[in-house]
């Protein structure tokens, strides 16, 4: 009686236990395995140095972005930065007219092959050539009060010629309040431009500009003004000695 008793209670002991372990499996057994991110395994792993398939990264590698975070301009420098050196604004300059670009015309002024006639009402000039023709030239002319006509020789070449307004000038200027100097080297900001040819003995000249849109007009104080690449043209093409005809 008693082995018979023993019998069934551990039957019963090995049922519970099974019971008991088919249970806590059944509690688990839909849960997914437990695994560590390897953005935060990584640091751990990368200080034992040997793990396999993952390569240390050396301490410069590691410290770049952090450099390049770090030279990143904070917003409140960007606006300080921007008061400082502020946008550039782009001034639009009117285009000059196609008919002041140089071109071949005819022309029967009767003046003789070589000679420079200038059209103050019309704004060209003209070097005559051989079999009726000419090359033209749009230019800028003398403003209202300083027209002027007459035939010269040309006396003097200069290229990138030094400016030295004339007295009556620099007090005419000085009476509006804009004060000239006595004295100007030439280059891109002389108002004489890329060359300069001179007129007999007189003040004028038949120069450059480093105001190209001005062709055109009547815009000086009795100087001839030409684009610089037109001035440069003329300048190859004719000699001291010219006739210079402005009418």
């Amino acid at each position: 009686m008693k082995s018979v008793f023993l019998s069934l209670f551990g039957a019963a002991a090995m049922l519970a236990a099974g019971v008991t372990a088919s249970s806590a499996n059944d509690r688990y057994a839909d849960r997914p395995p437990v695994m560590v991110s390897p953005d935060l395994s990584a640091p751990w792993v990368l200080q034992l140095g040997r793990a396999p398939g993952i390569v240390r990264q050396s301490r410069q590698e590691v410290q770049q972005p952090q450099r390049r975070y770090q030279r990143q301009a904070q917003p409140d420098q960007q606006r300080t930065a921007a008061v400082r050196a502020p946008a550039r604004r782009m001034v639009a300059r009117p285009q000059i007219n196609p008919v002041y670009l140089p071109q071949e015309v005819a022309y029967d002024g009767g003046q003789k092959p070589g000679t420079i006639v200038i059209d103050t009402t019309q704004n060209f000039l003209y070097l005559v050539e051989k079999n009726g023709k000419a090359r033209r030239y749009g230019v800028g002319t003398g403003k209202p009060g300083f027209e002027w006509s007459g035939t010269h020789k040309i006396t003097n070449k200069r290229v990138w010629p030094d400016w030295r307004p004339p007295a009556v000038m620099i007090k005419r200027e000085a009476a509006k309040g804009r004060y000239l100097p006595t004295y100007l080297a030439g280059g891109m900001e002389n108002p004489l431009g890329a060359r300069a040819l001179y007129l007999g003995s007189t003040e004028y000249r038949i120069h450059g500009t480093n105001q190209p849109w001005t062709i055109g007009g009547a815009v000086s104080s009795g100087c001839i003004r030409m684009r610089n690449e037109d001035v440069v043209d003329l300048y190859e093409r004719v000699n001291v000695g010219t006739t210079v005809v402005v009418m």
